[in-house]
């Protein structure tokens, strides 16, 4: 073993050679160096292993080759375009909500240009960034005002911090969710400095619950729409009109964070329970907390929207500048959001409520088209079979959604290997398995993601 590992070469003598000398002149001489490194370092780790270790011509043109080859994997952007073939349309993995392309070009444009994001061109005078998207919010939920921040957690906190810090918030036990990344919403209302007042039991949680719990210390009766869970059987809740009254009469806020929110209707789709904003806010809800990345279409992004002088109080809160939205992202919100107006119709335009509205025969279609063309470069266990597609990133849970795949193997190759060798082709295609098959939902893809999909195959198959 000592002398196995006395012949590896030093990083020097490597970089004498004329074929590596050429890979740093192609790149830099710090990128070859941590390249020949790693090389090294893995031989090293094989001998110490006592695996087979075979060394590569040094010298040689192939190993310099593999060596540009690892320089210029590591200079791909970390972030990566990938083809969402899962069947889940807003993937949290993958980046939730894909955006229509007016949003795109409307954020490259505030990307590439100076804007007036917080300048009032009409007085010439500071402005503020709020003002760009609050007029279309309150137009598109019936809401008397609005105010955007980072994200719906952002959104949650802030509105608890303004309202109810020092005081109590009174929520059901069935409501107190969690979503991804341990996001607890009894945490979030400890972080916002109020006491939180469960009432009412995980299945049922009634009126007199809400009534009882409120004293003078009580600021909130905040709601949470369960939009990643659904409990059927033995359960009821009050009305949230009859609690909007109720808040009213005893001058505390009524808020509900809807995590997903849908300014349209989805029942004509088959999604009947996820509540529409402004139906929300016509009940008496006074303030409602929504994502913009989710069945909204657009960008990362928390809304708030409802009272007046609530959002008033919101935007004054010291806490606003630190959850404040991005220029881009705001950029993006407003142009998604403007195709919710006529001319436009939103379940045409808006990527998300385009694949979930999609008629079945289309998306069979272009399974069929995707069999096809897998066929014609030499695939032949490749079938088209009906599957059941999602909403995904916690929003109408237990709803499912009619779809087509393309379920195949290779010969050779394992389905985990598969939608490994998937996953790294160019660009990325991730599927799932079912069945020791893998499935490639098209409900998640697109016309033109097909080809792509096509030729990373061949690849494969070819290797």
């Amino acid at each position: 073993m000592a002398n196995t590992l006395k012949e590896l070469p030093q990083i020097q003598s490597l970089l004498a050679y004329p074929s590596l000398h050429d890979v740093v002149q192609q790149t830099s001489h710090t990128e070859t160096v941590t390249a020949l490194r790693k090389i090294i370092s893995q031989l090293r780790s094989a001998i110490l292993a006592d695996e087979p270790c075979h060394f590569p011509d040094f010298a040689s043109a192939r190993f310099a080759a593999d060596v540009l080859g690892a320089i210029e994997a590591t200079r791909r952007p970390a972030l990566r375009s990938v083809i969402n073939a899962t069947g889940i349309i807003i993937h949290t993995n993958l980046g939730r909500a894909r955006m229509a392309p007016s949003a795109i070009a409307a954020m490259q444009s505030a990307g590439a240009n100076a804007t007036n994001l917080e300048l009032d061109l009409e007085t010439g005078k500071r402005g503020s960034r709020h003002d760009h998207v609050q007029d279309l919010i309150c137009e598109l939920t019936g809401a008397q005002a609005a105010v955007v921040v980072n994200n719906c957690a952002a959104a949650v906190l802030l509105s608890l911090i303004a309202t109810a810090s020092g005081r109590t918030v009174v929520a059901s036990r069935g409501e107190l969710i969690e979503i991804g990344g341990s996001f607890r919403l009894p945490d979030v209302i400890a972080q916002s400095g109020a006491a939180l007042r469960e009432v009412g039991a995980t299945n049922k949680t009634r009126f007199s619950d809400y009534e009882n719990a409120i004293d003078p210390q009580t600021a909130v009766l905040l709601k949470s729409h369960t939009s990643n869970f659904k409990i059927i059987g033995f359960t009821s809740s009050p009305k949230r009109e009859d609690l909007a009254k109720l808040a009213a009469e005893r001058e505390v806020i009524l808020m509900e964070d809807l995590g997903s929110g849908v300014l349209v209707d989805l029942s004509p789709y088959g999604l009947s329970d996820e509540p529409v904003v402004s139906d929300i806010l016509k009940a008496g809800v006074d303030l409602v907390m929504f994502s913009g990345d989710k069945l909204l279409g657009g960008p990362q992004a928390g809304i708030i929207a409802g009272n007046r002088d609530l959002i008033a109080r919101l935007k004054a809160h010291p806490l606003m500048r630190a959850v404040r939205i991005d220029k881009l992202s705001l950029a993006a919100l407003e142009a998604t959001l403007r195709l919710y107006r006529a001319p436009y119709d939103p379940m045409i335009e808006i990527p998300v409520l385009n694949m979930l509205s999609q008629p079945t025969d289309i998306v069979k279609k272009r399974a069929q088209d995707l069999s096809l063309a897998l066929k014609g470069i030499g695939l032949t266990d490749v079938e088209v079979e009906q599957t059941i597609a999602h909403v995904g990133a916690g929003s109408v849970p237990e709803q499912d959604l009619v779809s087509f795949a393309v379920t195949l193997r290779i010969a050779g190759l394992t389905p985990d290997a598969l939608t490994a060798a998937l996953r790294q082709s160019t660009p990325p295609v991730i599927g799932r398995i079912e069945k020791d098959r893998v499935v490639l939902d098209l409900r998640t893809v697109s016309e033109d993601e097909v080809s792509p999909i096509v030729q990373a195959l061949d690849v494969i198959a070819n290797r």
